[in-house]
Protein backbone atom coordinates (compact mmCIF):
# COMPACT_ATOMS: atom_id res chain seq x y z
CA UNK A 1 0.00 0.00 0.00
CA UNK A 2 1.50 3.57 -0.91
CA UNK A 3 2.09 5.69 2.00
CA UNK A 4 0.28 8.98 1.98
CA UNK A 5 2.19 12.03 1.05
CA UNK A 6 1.76 14.74 3.96
CA UNK A 7 0.89 18.04 2.91
CA UNK A 8 3.40 20.45 3.04
CA UNK A 9 3.66 23.48 5.55
CA UNK A 10 1.82 26.00 3.06
CA UNK A 11 -0.83 23.28 2.19
CA UNK A 12 -1.36 22.67 5.74
CA UNK A 13 -2.10 26.82 5.62
CA UNK A 14 -4.06 26.43 2.65
CA UNK A 15 -6.42 23.96 4.17
CA UNK A 16 -6.79 25.33 7.69
CA UNK A 17 -7.62 29.22 5.18
CA UNK A 18 -9.97 26.78 3.26
CA UNK A 19 -11.93 25.99 6.30
CA UNK A 20 -12.41 29.24 7.29
CA UNK A 21 -13.36 30.36 3.76
CA UNK A 22 -16.58 27.09 4.06
CA UNK A 23 -17.65 28.49 7.25
CA UNK A 24 -17.24 32.24 6.14
CA UNK A 25 -20.15 30.74 2.56
CA UNK A 26 -22.14 28.57 4.84
CA UNK A 27 -22.22 30.08 8.23
CA UNK A 28 -24.19 33.23 8.75
CA UNK A 29 -22.96 34.10 12.54
CA UNK A 30 -19.66 33.55 11.55
CA UNK A 31 -20.33 36.64 9.07
CA UNK A 32 -21.66 38.73 11.79
CA UNK A 33 -19.07 37.98 14.10
CA UNK A 34 -16.40 39.25 11.06
CA UNK A 35 -18.61 42.17 10.36
CA UNK A 36 -18.44 43.22 14.41
CA UNK A 37 -15.13 42.97 14.51
CA UNK A 38 -14.24 44.80 11.89
CA UNK A 39 -16.20 47.76 13.29
CA UNK A 40 -14.60 47.16 16.43
CA UNK A 41 -10.88 47.65 15.37
CA UNK A 42 -12.01 50.94 13.43
CA UNK A 43 -13.74 52.25 16.11
CA UNK A 44 -10.69 51.37 18.45
CA UNK A 45 -8.57 54.12 16.23
CA UNK A 46 -11.23 56.38 16.13
CA UNK A 47 -11.02 56.54 19.31
CA UNK A 48 -7.18 56.02 20.02
CA UNK A 49 -7.39 53.30 22.50
CA UNK A 50 -4.00 52.14 23.70
CA UNK A 51 -1.82 49.48 22.56
CA UNK A 52 -2.71 47.53 25.62
CA UNK A 53 -6.50 47.55 24.60
CA UNK A 54 -6.10 47.11 21.53
CA UNK A 55 -4.14 43.69 21.75
CA UNK A 56 -7.05 42.94 24.74
CA UNK A 57 -9.44 43.71 21.89
CA UNK A 58 -7.83 41.62 18.99
CA UNK A 59 -8.07 38.21 21.70
CA UNK A 60 -11.34 38.61 22.33
CA UNK A 61 -12.41 39.19 18.73
CA UNK A 62 -10.08 36.34 18.26
CA UNK A 63 -11.76 34.12 20.42
CA UNK A 64 -14.90 34.71 19.79
CA UNK A 65 -14.02 33.66 16.03
CA UNK A 66 -12.41 30.36 17.34
CA UNK A 67 -15.56 29.63 19.09
CA UNK A 68 -17.52 30.05 16.43
CA UNK A 69 -15.17 27.47 14.15
CA UNK A 70 -14.96 25.13 16.74
CA UNK A 71 -18.82 25.27 16.90
CA UNK A 72 -19.16 24.49 13.20
CA UNK A 73 -16.65 21.82 13.38
CA UNK A 74 -18.36 19.87 15.93
CA UNK A 75 -22.17 20.73 14.88
CA UNK A 76 -20.45 18.86 11.12
CA UNK A 77 -18.49 16.32 12.99
CA UNK A 78 -22.07 15.82 15.23
CA UNK A 79 -24.16 15.43 11.77
CA UNK A 80 -21.75 13.22 10.46
CA UNK A 81 -21.93 10.43 13.35
CA UNK A 82 -25.43 10.90 14.06
CA UNK A 83 -28.30 9.30 11.65
CA UNK A 84 -31.26 10.31 13.82
CA UNK A 85 -31.65 11.77 16.64
CA UNK A 86 -29.68 11.62 19.62
CA UNK A 87 -30.06 13.42 23.35
CA UNK A 88 -25.71 13.39 23.24
CA UNK A 89 -25.63 14.78 19.77
CA UNK A 90 -28.02 17.93 21.04
CA UNK A 91 -25.93 18.31 23.58
CA UNK A 92 -22.60 18.56 22.44
CA UNK A 93 -24.35 20.76 19.81
CA UNK A 94 -25.72 23.24 22.65
CA UNK A 95 -22.26 23.17 24.38
CA UNK A 96 -20.31 23.98 21.38
CA UNK A 97 -23.01 27.06 21.25
CA UNK A 98 -22.45 27.97 24.94
CA UNK A 99 -18.77 28.38 24.17
CA UNK A 100 -19.42 30.95 21.17
CA UNK A 101 -21.84 32.71 24.08
CA UNK A 102 -19.80 32.72 26.54
CA UNK A 103 -16.72 33.97 24.46
CA UNK A 104 -18.89 36.58 22.67
CA UNK A 105 -19.99 37.89 26.35
CA UNK A 106 -16.66 37.92 27.46
CA UNK A 107 -15.73 40.34 23.90
CA UNK A 108 -18.29 42.63 24.76
CA UNK A 109 -17.18 43.08 28.44
CA UNK A 110 -13.87 43.52 27.13
CA UNK A 111 -15.72 46.04 24.63
CA UNK A 112 -17.42 48.06 27.35
CA UNK A 113 -14.31 48.40 29.70
CA UNK A 114 -12.20 49.80 26.85
CA UNK A 115 -14.28 51.88 25.12
CA UNK A 116 -16.34 53.57 28.46
CA UNK A 117 -14.17 55.57 29.58
CA UNK A 118 -13.12 57.00 25.71
CA UNK A 119 -16.92 57.80 25.29
CA UNK A 120 -17.70 59.44 28.44
CA UNK A 121 -13.92 61.77 28.27
CA UNK A 122 -14.49 62.57 23.97
CA UNK A 123 -11.74 65.65 24.83
CA UNK A 124 -9.48 66.50 21.87
CA UNK A 125 -6.79 64.50 23.05
CA UNK A 126 -7.70 61.81 21.22
CA UNK A 127 -6.87 63.08 18.05
CA UNK A 128 -3.43 63.71 19.45
CA UNK A 129 -3.31 60.34 20.26
CA UNK A 130 -4.56 59.18 17.25
CA UNK A 131 -1.73 61.09 15.29
CA UNK A 132 1.27 59.30 17.60
CA UNK A 133 -0.21 55.61 16.78
CA UNK A 134 0.69 54.92 12.71
CA UNK A 135 1.45 51.24 14.13
CA UNK A 136 -1.65 50.54 15.64
CA UNK A 137 -2.80 51.87 12.40
CA UNK A 138 -0.95 49.73 10.13
CA UNK A 139 -2.00 46.90 11.76
CA UNK A 140 -5.57 47.84 12.05
CA UNK A 141 -5.50 48.31 8.16
CA UNK A 142 -3.77 44.69 7.02
CA UNK A 143 -6.13 43.36 8.93
CA UNK A 144 -8.97 44.93 7.46
CA UNK A 145 -7.23 44.38 3.80
CA UNK A 146 -6.95 40.39 4.61
CA UNK A 147 -10.73 40.19 6.05
CA UNK A 148 -11.83 41.96 3.00
CA UNK A 149 -9.85 39.71 0.17
CA UNK A 150 -11.31 36.39 2.52
CA UNK A 151 -14.34 38.17 2.29
CA UNK A 152 -14.50 38.34 -1.37
CA UNK A 153 -13.23 35.12 -1.90
CA UNK A 154 -15.87 33.71 -0.20
CA UNK A 155 -18.63 35.80 -2.14
CA UNK A 156 -17.11 34.66 -5.50
CA UNK A 157 -16.38 31.10 -4.86
CA UNK A 158 -13.08 31.43 -6.92
CA UNK A 159 -9.56 29.83 -5.52
CA UNK A 160 -8.26 29.18 -2.31
CA UNK A 161 -7.61 31.70 0.12
CA UNK A 162 -3.68 31.17 -0.42
CA UNK A 163 -4.34 30.55 -4.04
CA UNK A 164 -5.81 32.03 -7.16
CA UNK A 165 -8.96 33.14 -6.90
CA UNK A 166 -10.17 36.86 -7.25
CA UNK A 167 -8.87 39.48 -5.22
CA UNK A 168 -4.69 38.48 -4.72
CA UNK A 169 -4.09 38.31 -1.07
CA UNK A 170 -0.60 38.42 -1.65
CA UNK A 171 -0.76 41.82 -3.60
CA UNK A 172 -3.09 43.32 -1.67
CA UNK A 173 -1.21 42.63 1.28
CA UNK A 174 1.99 43.96 -0.46
CA UNK A 175 0.45 47.29 -1.52
CA UNK A 176 -1.15 47.71 1.48
CA UNK A 177 2.19 47.39 3.26
CA UNK A 178 3.52 49.73 0.13
CA UNK A 179 0.57 52.28 1.06
CA UNK A 180 1.18 52.17 5.30
CA UNK A 181 5.15 52.71 4.51
CA UNK A 182 4.98 55.82 2.49
CA UNK A 183 1.90 57.68 4.67
CA UNK A 184 3.70 56.87 8.15
CA UNK A 185 6.52 58.53 6.75
CA UNK A 186 5.26 61.73 5.56
CA UNK A 187 7.04 64.56 6.30
CA UNK A 188 10.43 62.33 6.52
CA UNK A 189 13.85 62.76 4.55
CA UNK A 190 13.79 59.42 3.81
CA UNK A 191 10.17 58.98 2.56
CA UNK A 192 10.71 58.80 -1.22
CA UNK A 193 13.42 56.05 -1.25
CA UNK A 194 11.51 54.12 1.59
CA UNK A 195 8.37 54.38 -0.63
CA UNK A 196 9.95 53.55 -3.64
CA UNK A 197 11.90 50.41 -2.05
CA UNK A 198 8.73 49.41 -0.76
CA UNK A 199 6.63 49.88 -4.00
CA UNK A 200 9.17 47.55 -6.12
CA UNK A 201 8.88 44.84 -3.75
CA UNK A 202 5.45 45.01 -3.78
CA UNK A 203 5.18 44.82 -7.65
CA UNK A 204 7.77 41.76 -7.30
CA UNK A 205 5.11 39.91 -5.32
CA UNK A 206 2.62 41.01 -7.83
CA UNK A 207 4.52 39.82 -10.90
CA UNK A 208 5.58 36.34 -9.11
CA UNK A 209 1.68 35.60 -8.47
CA UNK A 210 1.10 36.11 -12.46
CA UNK A 211 3.96 34.46 -13.58
CA UNK A 212 3.24 31.13 -11.21
CA UNK A 213 0.19 31.18 -13.04
CA UNK A 214 -1.54 31.46 -9.81
CA UNK A 215 -3.07 34.43 -10.80
CA UNK A 216 -4.32 36.52 -13.52
CA UNK A 217 -3.40 39.99 -14.06
CA UNK A 218 -6.76 41.30 -13.40
CA UNK A 219 -6.94 39.45 -10.04
CA UNK A 220 -3.44 40.55 -9.03
CA UNK A 221 -4.57 44.50 -10.33
CA UNK A 222 -7.72 44.33 -8.13
CA UNK A 223 -5.81 42.99 -4.72
CA UNK A 224 -3.69 45.74 -5.07
CA UNK A 225 -6.00 48.26 -5.74
CA UNK A 226 -7.54 46.63 -2.77
CA UNK A 227 -5.00 46.92 -0.18
CA UNK A 228 -3.72 50.57 -1.18
CA UNK A 229 -7.56 52.34 -1.23
CA UNK A 230 -8.43 50.45 2.34
CA UNK A 231 -5.05 51.88 3.96
CA UNK A 232 -5.36 54.85 2.34
CA UNK A 233 -9.25 55.40 3.66
CA UNK A 234 -8.02 54.82 7.02
CA UNK A 235 -5.26 56.80 7.23
CA UNK A 236 -7.18 59.80 5.41
CA UNK A 237 -9.86 59.16 7.94
CA UNK A 238 -7.91 58.45 11.35
CA UNK A 239 -4.50 60.07 10.82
Amino acid sequence: MRERRRPSLLESFDFAAEGVVHALRTQRNLWIHFAIGAGVLVAALAFGVSKLELMILLLAITFVLVAELVNTAIEAAVDVASTSFDPLAKLAKDIAAGAVLIAALNAVAVGYLVFSGAVADRSSRFLDRLENVPAELTLVALVLTVVLVIALKALTGRGTPLRGGLPSGHAAVAFAGWMAATLVLDGSDHRFLVSSITFIMALLVAQTRVETGVHSAPEVMTGAALGALVTLLLFQAFA
